[in-house]
This record gives structure tokens, C-alpha cells and sequence, in this order.
């Protein structure tokens, strides 16, 4: 256990964050997503929802602010909808940490699966709400 950490960041997930550089993403996906069919590292975060998991995360790094967004959802496809009150919750947590962050851009399946082959990493979640993923884009951190 460490002070002032999120305790729902495993040792697995902190050791990951911290060898992550700027430019390089991280998928949060949902219990449904395809995580060993789209990347080589996967790390389980199972009974843990991508909301609470965002707010460990993100006072730990920035958001690159040099690229157009640093957020990405998978889009519905077409027929289905999305729950705005995922996405309201995702950027409640984003603007507590990091309020200049830029609006969610939403991406087609297929091309968020491709996003997430070229990623980091990714951790399967808890979270069952569908269109749940999300990937994002980590910045410098400042030395100060």
C-alpha cells in the first residue's frame, strides 16, 4: 500500500503508468472488450468501473495537450445509442483533474480496436456500460 494513491491501481497498473511516455495511450475498456486480441499487454481490473479507475489515474499524469484529443470513446454503431451519463461521468473526472482538457472525440469500433493494438496498454475493467472504452493519451509531466 502507498500513501495518496488510488488503492484501486494495482502494482501492475502503476508499474505501467510510470514506464508510459508522452504520446503513448492507454485503453480502459469495458469487461466485453477484446483485450488479448488487440494487445500484448493486458492488465486486469475486474469489479472495477472505468469512472473511479480515471480518478486514480489522472492525478498522476497530464493529458498530452499537444494533440487535438487526448480522449477517445468508441462511437455506437449505427442503431445503437450511447449512454450520455457514461460519458458525463468520464468528463466530470477529466475536468476534476485536468479542465482544459479539449471535448471527447468518438471514434468507429474498428478503428478504436486498431487504436487499442498500437496502445500501451490495455485494461479490461468491470465496467459493463456499453461503449464504455476509453483511451487516453498521456502528456509531459511537468518537473514542477
Amino acid at each position: 500500500m502507498l500513501r495518496g494513491l488510488s488503492p484501486l491501481l494495482s502494482p501492475d497498473l502503476l508499474a505501467v503508468l510510470s514506464r508510459m511516455g508522452h504520446g503513448d495511450e492507454l485503453v480502459l475498456a469495458d469487461a466485453h472488450f477484446p483485450g488479448d486480441t488487440c494487445n500484448a499487454r493486458v492488465l486486469r481490473a475486474d469489479g472495477v468501473r472505468i469512472a473511479p479507475l480515471l480518478d486514480g489515474i489522472l492525478p498522476l499524469w497530464t493529458l498530452d495537450p499537444y494533440v487535438a484529443h487526448p480522449v477517445v470513446m468508441m462511437a455506437p454503431v449505427e442503431g445503437d445509442t450511447l449512454d450520455q451519463s457514461v460519458v458525463d461521468g468520464y468528463r466530470a473526472v477529466i475536468a476534476a483533474h485536468h479542465p482544459e482538457t479539449p471535448p471527447t472525440a468518438f471514434i468507429p469500433r474498428f478503428e478504436f480496436y486498431d487504436r487499442a493494438r498500437k496502445a500501451f496498454a490495455v485494461v479490461v475493467t468491470g465496467e459493463t456500460a456499453k461503449y464504455g472504452n476509453i483511451i487516453i493519451k498521456k502528456g509531459v509531466i511537468p518537473l514542477a
